[in-house]
C-alpha cells in the first residue's frame, strides 16, 4: 500500500503567463506558494477476489474490468501511461475539488507519485511535474497552464519562470520573520462556488487580442515587482497587498469568465472593510478569495465575509511526498 500527500497551491502573481501559447513567445513567470492543505492518494494492488479488476474511489466509485471503461480521464490516461493494472485507488482532500487551488494537478502529481512508488521506482520532483503536465495538457487535452503541476511537485514559496526551454523553479528568499508576517496578513475565504478550471480556461481563451496581450505582459512584469518587495527587508510589505489589487484588476480583463457579479461584490466588500488587496485564486469563476489584510482590520474583514467559510492556513515547503510505503507484490492472476 502506498499513500502520497500533495499540497495545494496559492498563486499570487503571473497567473495566465504560464500558458504555453503565451510563454513560448513572450516568456512567463508566476509567484506562488503551497500551503498546509493537502490531497491524499492511496493506492494498492487489488486482491484477486472480486468480479472487477480495478476499483477507484473519488467523488464517485468506479469498478471496472478494463482501463478503457474508466470514466475519470486523468486516472485512465495515467494508468495507461504507466501500465498500471489491478489496483484500488482512493482520493481524499482537505479542500473541495474545482476550487481554484490547483486541486486537479495536485491529484495528478500525487497519483503519479503513488503509481511509481507502487512499482518500486523513485520519481524526482522534476519528473513528476513534467509527466503531470503531459498527462493533463496532452493526454487529457485539458486547457490550462503549467504552474499547478510544478508547484504541487516542488512545494514551497517559489518564483517559477517559463520559457521555450521549459521551466525553472527558484525559491523566494525572504527571512522567516517576513514570511511569517506575510502569512499572517493573508486571509482566505471559500465562496462556495466550484467549477472545472479547464472549462473556465476555454472560455477565457476565447478573449484574445492586443488588450489581453498587454494585460498579460503587465501581469508578468508585476512578478519582478512583487518579488522585489518580498525580498527587500526594508520595503513596506503592505505594497505586496496593493499589488495584489492591481494584478486582480488586470486579470479580470483577460477573460469573460474570470469573475462574476457576485465575486466582484464580495471582493468590493472585503476592500471596503480594510483589505489592501486580494484576488480570486485559480482560473476564475469561483473558488477561494484571498485578501491581504493588516492585523487591525482582520476582524472587520471576517465580519464582512461572515457568510463565507474562513480557511486559516500556513505556508508549507514539502511538495508531494510518500507518507506511507508498504510495497507488495502484484497478485498472480
Amino acid at each position: 500500500m502506498i499513500i502520497t500527500k500533495t499540497p495545494f497551491r496559492m498563486s499570487f502573481f503571473g497567473g495566465g503567463t504560464d500558458m504555453e501559447s503565451f510563454f513560448r513567445e513572450y516568456g512567463g513567470a508566476v509567484l506562488s506558494t503551497t500551503f498546509d492543505k493537502y490531497c491524499y492518494v492511496n493506492v494498492r494492488h487489488l486482491p484477486p477476489f472480486f468480479s472487477y479488476a480495478t476499483e477507484l474511489s473519488y467523488a464517485k466509485t468506479e469498478r471496472v474490468n478494463s482501463l478503457e471503461e474508466i470514466e475519470h480521464p486523468a486516472i485512465r490516461n495515467a494508468m495507461k501511461m504507466l501500465d498500471m493494472h489491478h489496483i484500488r485507488l482512493t482520493y481524499e482532500a482537505d479542500l473541495p475539488a474545482r476550487s481554484g487551488l490547483g486541486t486537479s494537478s495536485s491529484f495528478a502529481v500525487g497519483m503519479l507519485n503513488a503509481f511509481y512508488a507502487l512499482k518500486g521506482q523513485y520519481a524526482s520532483k522534476e519528473k513528476l511535474a513534467k509527466e503531470a503536465i503531459y498527462l493533463e495538457r496532452v493526454l487529457c487535452a485539458e486547457a490550462g497552464g503549467w504552474q499547478d503541476q510544478v508547484a504541487a511537485a516542488f512545494g514551497g514559496f517559489n518564483r517559477i519562470d517559463f520559457s521555450a526551454d521549459g521551466y525553472e523553479v527558484r525559491p523566494v528568499l525572504l527571512s522567516p520573520e517576513r514570511k511569517r508576517r506575510l502569512n499572517g496578513r493573508l486571509m482566505m475565504f471559500f465562496t462556495g462556488f466550484t467549477r472545472f478550471s479547464a472549462e473556465i480556461q476555454q472560455l477565457n481563451n476565447s478573449r484574445n487580442g492586443a488588450d489581453k496581450l498587454a494585460r498579460l505582459q503587465e501581469m508578468l512584469a508585476l512578478v519582478d515587482e512583487a518579488e522585489a518587495i518580498l525580498t527587500d527587508e526594508q520595503a513596506d510589505l503592505n505594497e505586496f497587498g496593493r499589488l495584489l489589487d492591481h494584478t486582480w484588476k488586470l486579470k479580470r480583463g483577460t477573460g469573460a469568465a474570470v469573475s462574476t457579479d457576485c465575486i466582484d461584490a464580495l471582493y468590493a466588500r472585503g476592500i471596503a472593510a480594510g483589505a489592501l488587496g486580494g484576488k480570486l485564486l485559480g482560473a476564475g469563476g469561483g473558488g477561494f478569495l484571498v485578501f491581504y489584510v493588516e492585523p487591525e482590520h482582520q476582524a472587520a474583514v471576517r465580519q464582512a465575509m461572515q457568510e463565507l467559510l474562513y480557511i486559516p492556513f500556513r505556508f508549507e515547503n514539502g511538495g508531494t511526498r510518500v507518507i506511507y510505503y508498504a510495497p507488495e507484490e502484484e497478485p498472480a492472476l
